[in-house]
């Protein structure tokens, strides 16, 4: 296991982000140094590296096109009010203001299913009252994490159903018949986990008040900007106008499934309404690209690094080389069956996508060692949300991240990644090993 190439390329990608190297350069350097240990070329590991990375360009453009249309919202005011609204919820209480941040962004997953999107336009416009509350940021990021993962995790509904409907149909297509409603009958379970993690972040581990300096925003991150707008609760034909577009951007995406359209749709009528004006469309696009170009950067060099991981082949013996441990039981061989999972989706950094990798791996594994359909979808499920929490390259710990980061405070790795991993995966990883033994 020790001289499986994945295993040391993800071992050598989370020292080198513990130790604070840029993440892009991490991955970069994981990567060739996985492609070198499996024997390939280093031209060859380049070659997937850059096709990989062409897997998350609509990612990447979508990021990109988020932040231009966030600063377009966050421009009129209209987050002002919002946040006011946040905030008297809030009611000058630290935590009140974490736990209504993660109710809020439970919706990005369901009701208005829009994901990340939410961050850059609700998070920086909120960093000076958090500073004056004293909210520890990393307390935040676990709450945005939670909603942006619990949720599709648990709940057959918006991303939810898009999830479960994948874990459904890769099993079918590995030889066990399950149905979509088995699904959120076991995957409860490290739903329950993560509000046990959530709860002992918020009002255990990150309680306490941490100072952080009042910095004066960049006019991309439009914080400051806003200070002086929307405070009325009356709106004005700016702000009504980027309504219009965030609504029209939400609406085109769900109908077309095209992030990037709705983006450039709400760009558009935004500009049409005279939220901004024709001369500031340069300005609009750059502030875009300062906002979520770091994290568009490394969607894309992730994508190439998943790509390289396949490519070694080392998942195959990884998996092969630790059957001989799971002979002493279930117990021990659902723990096996979820380090292998975290491994893999920790290398990869979805969910999503590495469920076709486990379930290949998991469902023939699982019926030879005696699992019931219900402890196999529980270990699929398990196994593949520990993609998002705490992996350096995932959307859920990256889109927390630049909203947080605005004002240049906030960590990556150590405020962001290593919270998350902390008081999600250890939790998801624990409930997951007993529910497959019970279930």
């Amino acid at each position: 296991m020790l001289t499986n190439p994945v295993v040391l390329s993800i071992i050598i990608m989370v020292v080198l982000c513990l130790l604070k190297l840029n993440v892009i350069i991490s991955l970069l350097i994981a990567a060739l140094a996985g492609g070198l240990l499996a024997g390939m070329p280093i031209s060859d590991t380049m070659d997937v590296l850059v096709g990989g990375m062409g897997r998350k360009a609509e990612t990447a453009l979508s990021y990109i096109l988020l932040g231009s249309l966030a600063f377009g919202i966050q421009k009129t005011g209209v987050t002002k009010i919002l946040v006011n609204k946040i905030l008297a919820w809030s009611k000058g209480k630290g935590v009140i203001l974490v736990m209504v941040v993660a109710v809020a962004s439970c919706f990005s997953q369901n009701l208005i299913p829009v994901h990340i999107a939410f961050i850059p336009i609700l998070i920086p416009p909120l960093l000076l009252a958090m500073n004056k509350l004293k909210i520890d940021r990393r307390a935040m990021a676990v709450a945005l994490t939670f909603g942006l993962k619990a949720p599709y995790v648990a709940l057959p509904v918006g991303f939810g159903l898009i999830f479960h409907n994948i874990i459904r149909d890769q099993m079918n297509a590995n030889g066990m018949q399950i149905t979509t409603d088995m699904i959120w009958r076991v995957m409860w379970v490290p739903g329950i986990a993560m509000v046990l993690g959530l709860l002992v972040a918020v009002f255990y581990a990150y309680r306490k008040p941490r100072e952080y300096e009042t910095v004066e925003l960049a006019e991309s991150e439009v914080a400051a900007s806003t200070e002086n707008t929307g405070k009325g609760t009356r709106l004005n034909k700016e702000q009504i106008g980027a309504l219009v577009g965030a609504v029209a951007a939400l609406v085109i995406q769900l109908q077309f499934g095209s992030l990037p359209l709705g983006a450039v749709a709400g760009l558009i009528i935004m500009l049409l309404a005279g939220a901004f004006k024709w001369k500031e469309n340069s300005v609009l696009i750059n502030s875009g690209i300062g906002m979520m170009g770091f994290i568009a950067f490394v969607m894309l060099v992730a994508g190439g690094y998943g790509a390289v991981i396949r490519a070694t082949g080392g998942i195959e013996p990884l998996v092969e080389g630790m059957q001989g441990l799971m002979g002493g039981g279930k117990l021990i061989a659902a723990s096996v069956m979820i380090l292998i999972g975290l491994f893999i989706t920790m290398g990869i950094g979805t969910s999503f996508g590495t469920i076709p990798v486990i379930a290949a791996i998991y469902v023939p594994l699982a019926t030879a060692l005696g699992f019931s359909p219900a402890a196999t979808i529980l270990l699929i499920g398990t196994a593949a949300a520990l993609g998002d929490a705490g992996s350096p390259a995932s959307d859920s710990t990256l889109g927390p991240t630049a909203g947080l980061n605005a004002d240049g405070q906030h960590d990556h790795i150590w405020d962001t990644c290593v919270p998350t991993f902390i008081y999600f995966n250890i939790p998801i990883a624990i409930f997951g090993i007993i529910g497959a033994t019970l279930f």
